[in-house]
């Protein structure tokens, strides 16, 4: 994949743009020479091949479109801030539209250790766009109470070790639910099938947190046939 750039303004074909500080350095610390063809985006779904040189972009044909057509949102449950930070990075890797971090019922982690994250969440997705060849930005909700993301609209699918598995169409737009290390309560799966969750199960191994987000993830995507 050739070098990407990211410029945070409207991108016309046949026009010239310049490269920010920091993307200017990350043109040296990479060595893109003059003449070669780059890639720009500008995280709203613009992408477009350029021509790089010392003094700015020029900007040509549009991009391939990476994107995925079916929007997916991961519901995830905090997690260590270690193991969250690279499930950030593999769903947006994956496609994911946004992500919600969830307070939920067992999760370990205090407020405090999460609170003020965002700035470095957003450079994680920011980063692993710019590498996975995508042309949009996920978003990143504020953390948010279980309770008030299950009853929002849209498909719903949960996944538990435990439950048992219903049926819903690949690619329909969906916000996948993903528990922390020690599960859902009874409370919240109950709430989840009173608000019209699906259920669903990754198999007969259980597995960790990190590891279920980045399946289902993978799984779900495939399915709709955006892998």
């Amino acid at each position: 994949m050739k070098h990407r750039f990211f410029i945070d303004a409207d991108l016309v074909s046949g026009t010239a743009v310049a490269l920010s500080r920091d993307e200017q350095h990350h043109a040296h610390v990479v060595r893109v020479r003059d003449g070669e063809e780059v890639e720009v985006f500008n995280g709203r779904g613009i992408s477009f091949v350029a021509k790089y040189s010392a003094d700015g972009l020029l900007i040509n044909d549009p991009a391939p479109d990476r994107e995925a057509r079916t929007a997916l949102h991961l519901a995830m449950a905090i997690i260590n801030l270690d193991k969250f930070d690279i499930v950030l990075q593999k769903a947006t890797e994956l496609g994911v539209r946004s992500i919600i971090p969830l307070v939920t019922e067992r999760v370990e982690i205090r407020a405090e250790r999460y609170r003020g994250k965002a700035e470095r969440w957003r450079k994680i997705v920011f980063e692993a766009v710019k590498q996975s060849g995508r042309s949009v930005i996920p978003t990143i909700e504020e953390p948010a109470p279980f309770g008030d993301v299950i009853r929002r609209a849209g498909l719903k699918i949960l996944f538990d070790a435990d439950a048992e598995p219903a049926t819903w169409q690949p690619g329909e737009p969906a916000t996948l639910f993903i528990g922390p290390e020690g599960g859902w309560s009874e409370d919240e799966l109950r709430l989840a099938g009173e608000n019209g969750c699906a259920f669903a199960r990754l198999g007969v191994r259980r597995l960790r947190a990190e590891t279920a987000a980045i399946v289902a993830t993978a799984l779900v995507t495939a399915r709709s046939g955006d892998i």
